[in-house]
């Protein structure tokens, strides 16, 4: 299924609400170390709520093995700053959603490492700065699932 990646997350609320993401979509959430919180936060667990054990979770120390785990994954990096829409790629199965922490994004040096498949952003008004990271996840996420024919669906 579908990989969210979240590079060095910093607030535990949207970890927490992505993880209710993954459980809800059948996606893998991957977490990019440092994280700017602990797991076991009361903030992460109220939003995550009773998913995190329906969620696949995993923790990678660097984005080089968070990469390494879906080794042949078109790698899609959300940023304000591509030419992209999201909308006009034609999701895979296998495909792995990247985005950047609040509120910086992605930084240059992930941007450009050669693993990108392309940048993609997600249309706002003129003048607005980005959307909530879950927000944003959760638009990608439910376009590439809703293109794939939501699987594991009745």
């Amino acid at each position: 299924m579908l990989h969210i990646v979240f590079f060095e997350p910093r607030i535990p609320g949207n970890t927490g609400s992505a993880i209710r993401l993954a459980a809800a979509t059948g996606a893998t959430l991957h977490l990019v170390e440092p994280l700017g919180f602990d797991l076991s936060e009361p903030k992460l667990r109220r939003a995550g709520l009773d998913y995190h054990d329906l969620a696949h979770v995993v923790v990678h120390p660097t984005l080089k093995a968070a990469l390494a785990a879906f080794p042949v994954a078109r790698v899609f990096a959300f940023t304000t700053q591509a030419g992209t829409r999201f909308s006009d790629v034609a999701y895979r199965t296998d495909d792995a959603l990247l985005f950047g922490p609040e509120p910086t994004g992605l930084p240059a040096d992930v941007l450009a490492n050669p693993r990108i498949t392309d940048r993609v952003r997600i249309p706002m008004l003129t003048g607005r700065r980005s959307l909530n990271l879950t927000n944003a996840a959760s638009i990608a996420t439910y376009e590439a699932w809703r293109q794939l024919g939501f699987p594991g669906t009745d």
